[in-house]
């Protein structure tokens, strides 16, 4: 029996196939062969066309039958990671009527701010455990107040992920770890947070059918399973955010369990069973895949805008002048031609929208200490991985200080955790053991499927064959010179 994944991103979407039997992804694709375009009609603002995301599944699905053989008629079960905080509007048949506004939006902030304050401090926090933020919930406020035209249209409100799943199954759905991500998740009563639609004065019509992270959530549409090829059997059994979903894939699903990734954006997630928050929202708490009534499951998560998308930066940067853009592997090696610190060159990477760190206000990235005399190509990108890691530090200091943290870390081997360099400054500036797997969220998504489809019978079963690749270990002399690094970097934030 097989299940797939999606793992629906902003830069691509790749899909995975499990043989369940024997516990093995055997077939991996990432559609479209480019990076997807963001659109920025204006500054602060982020967004996708729904409809390009559904093409670019349908397309992944096909290639998946047409250039890796796999018999698509297997497939039993679907699982779905997708890109955390997007607002997608649908009408009853559906159809988005505007584009999405993707997680790295910052259009909405204000609005999130302005219900914080109506609602209360502390108030909001012992509801959604922090601020309204510019989360799902602000945007869809957001929408409500510029483009009522729009607005009136509206049938549902959804999740990106949400919305594969409907076009998929032809049902609106939500789950409630999603609606925790949306801010719209009452922590106290387990339930929708109706105190926060009615402070922004929102109908409770728009959301969706709410179901849980796991399960037969819908049947596959008998019309769609024909056009991909797949049964008319299959049933939608996972859902979740890529940051919730890339801990599953880790097997990071207890207390004290800690994942990271550092993709378009950078995050550090670490599993509480507490309803855990800070104080001044640099931090954001959502509920974990394996949240349940009887026992709690939080992600206390920390997330860096500006990760992957500087390491793009970099490579449009450096590959001027050429008819194609230099390799990743290729801004690794510069990376280690240089030493630590990169002789005094400091990076801010704060260039991506409004940064949770510093309480959703406007951030830029910036250069200090260039020397045109000393500094070259290797000590720029290696400055960039160090100043990556060093906000991702900011960041896991306040995890720490609200009692979520751990000695060990878990990553997939993939995407900036490729670069040994950068594996070395965030085992040695985090002074964590890292662990590396080989897996990825569409793999996750994947298990997860089997896993809500019941064909294993526990979490642990699912991923009883995720072997660790590699550690790493951090070292007395490396911690002591990150230490004076990072503390310098950070002085002049």
């Amino acid at each position: 029996m097989h299940f797939l994944g999606i793992d629906l991103g902003s830069s691509s979407i790749k899909l995975s196939v499990l043989d369940a039997e024997k516990g093995d992804i055997i077939a991996t694709v990432s559609v479209p062969d480019s990076e997807m375009d963001i659109i920025a009609p204006k500054f602060g603002w982020a967004e996708q066309d729904p409809n390009l995301w559904w093409n670019y599944v349908k397309s992944g699905i096909s290639q998946l039958g047409q250039k890796h053989s796999v018999d698509l008629k297997r497939i039993a079960g679907i699982g779905i990671a997708y890109q955390m905080h997007g607002l997608v509007l649908t009408d009853a048949q559906l159809n988005p009527i505007r584009p999405s506004i993707i997680w790295c939006d910052s259009r909405a902030a204000e609005i999130g701010d302005s219900i914080y304050d109506l609602i209360g401090h502390q108030n909001a926090q012992s509801i959604i455990l922090g601020s309204p933020g510019n989360f799902t919930a602000s945007k869809l406020k957001w929408v409500k107040d510029n483009e009522p035209e729009a607005f009136a249209k509206a049938a549902y409100f959804m999740l990106p992920g949400d919305f594969i799943a409907a076009k998929l199954s032809g049902k609106a759905q939500t789950s409630t770890s999603g609606l925790s991500e949306a801010a719209l998740w009452n922590f106290s009563k387990g339930r929708l947070a109706t105190e926060v639609l009615e402070a922004m004065e929102l109908p409770t019509n728009l959301v969706p059918e709410i179901v849980a992270n796991f399960g037969q959530q819908a049947d596959i549409n008998p019309v769609v399973a024909s056009e991909l090829g797949l049964s008319p059997t299959v049933k939608i059994t996972y859902r979740a955010g890529d940051q919730p979903n890339n801990a599953l894939s880790l097997n990071v699903l207890k207390p004290g369990e800690i994942a990271t990734t550092a993709g378009t954006s950078a995050v550090v997630y670490a599993v509480s069973d507490n309803d855990t928050y800070d104080a001044n929202n640099r931090i954001n708490t959502f509920l974990h895949v394996n949240n349940t009534e009887s026992e709690k499951r939080n992600g206390v998560m920390l997330c860096i805008n500006g990760s992957g998308i500087l390491y793009q930066w970099l490579r449009r940067i450096m590959s001027a002048g050429s008819n194609e853009l230099i390799s990743y592997e290729k801004l690794n090696a510069e990376a280690a031609k240089a030493p630590v610190g990169s002789e005094g060159l400091r990076f801010y990477p704060f260039g991506n929208g409004v940064e949770r760190i510093f309480n959703n206000k406007p951030a830029t990235s910036g250069i200090q200490n260039l020397n045109f005399n000393i500094h070259q190509s290797p000590h720029l990108v290696r400055s960039a991985c160090e100043g990556i890691v060093f906000a991702m530090n900011y960041g896991f200091d306040v995890m720490k200080s609200v009692g979520a943290s751990g000695t060990v870390v878990r990553a997939g081997k993939a995407n900036l955790f490729l670069s040994p360099v950068f594996r070395e400054i965030f085992a040695n500036t985090t002074q964590t053991t890292v662990e590396l797997y080989n897996t990825a969220g569409a793999d996750g998504a994947a298990r997860g499927a089997a896993y809500g489809y019941g064909y294993y019978k526990s979490l642990d079963e699912a991923f009883d064959s995720l072997k660790c690749l590699e550690r790493i270990e951090p070292t007395t002399a490396l911690s002591q010179q990150y230490a004076e690094i990072y503390q310098n970097w950070k002085n002049t934030i």
